[in-house]
C-alpha cells in the first residue's frame, strides 16, 4: 500500500512538473531563410507552412509592401475609379511613410484567432529596435475553412534610411511561440 502510494505521489509530481515545463513546442527554422510565396519582401526564418495548419492548427503570415508599391497602387486606383483629386489626395496623406505590414494569423477556434495574443518586435541588424508593438487590436477571427479562423491586420511600418534588412519577431503569447521573419524594408 505504501509503495502504491509513492509510486502515485512520483508520477503525480512528475505529470505536474512536466505540465508547468510545457510552455510551448518551439518553431522548428530553415537552414536558410526561405522566401514567401506570398510576400516578395519577406523571408520567413521559422517554418510556417500550410502542413503545419493541418497538425497544430497555429500559421502567422506577414506581408510587407513599401512605400512605393503603395503609392503605385493608389496611383492606379485613380486611373481605374476616375477618383476625384480630393480623393487622391486624401488616400495620397494617409499612406504610411514606412510602408505597411499585414499580419495573417490562422488558429483553431474563432477566439483563439484573436490579434491581441500577438506582439511584435523589429531591429535592424544593428539590433537598435524600430518597432516594438505590445499587443495588435483585439478582435475574434473569421471562419476560414473546417476548423480554422483568420484574423488580419495592417500595421503602418517605421520609414528606414535605404534598403536594410530587419528582423521581425512575432510572439504569440497563447501559444508561447516565436515567429520569426526577415523583412527587406525599403
Amino acid at each position: 500500500m505504501k509503495k502504491l502510494l509513492l509510486i502515485t505521489l512520483i508520477l503525480s509530481g512528475t505529470l505536474a512538473a512536466s505540465a508547468q515545463s510545457m510552455a510551448g513546442k518551439p518553431r522548428k527554422k530553415y537552414a536558410f531563410p526561405k522566401k514567401d510565396e506570398e510576400s516578395t519582401y519577406v523571408l520567413n526564418v521559422t517554418k510556417n507552412t500550410d502542413e503545419e495548419a493541418e497538425v497544430d492548427a497555429c500559421v502567422t503570415r506577414v506581408a510587407y509592401l513599401p512605400y512605393v508599391d503603395l503609392l503605385a497602387q493608389i496611383n492606379e486606383l485613380k486611373r481605374i475609379n476616375s477618383w476625384a483629386d480630393t480623393t487622391y489626395q486624401r488616400r495620397l496623406t494617409q499612406l504610411p511613410a514606412g510602408g505597411q505590414l499585414t499580419v495573417t494569423m490562422y488558429r483553431r477556434g474563432s477566439k483563439n484567432a484573436d490579434p491581441s495574443y500577438l506582439s511584435l518586435l523589429a531591429k535592424n541588424k544593428a539590433g537598435e529596435e524600430l518597432l516594438n508593438l505590445p499587443e495588435l487590436p483585439a478582435g475574434q477571427g473569421r471562419f476560414w475553412n473546417r476548423d480554422l479562423y483568420m484574423s488580419k491586420r495592417v500595421i503602418p511600418f517605421v520609414k528606414v534610411a535605404g534598403e536594410q534588412d530587419v528582423s521581425l519577431t512575432i510572439n504569440d503569447a497563447k501559444t508561447k511561440q516565436n515567429f520569426e521573419y526577415i523583412i527587406k524594408a525599403q
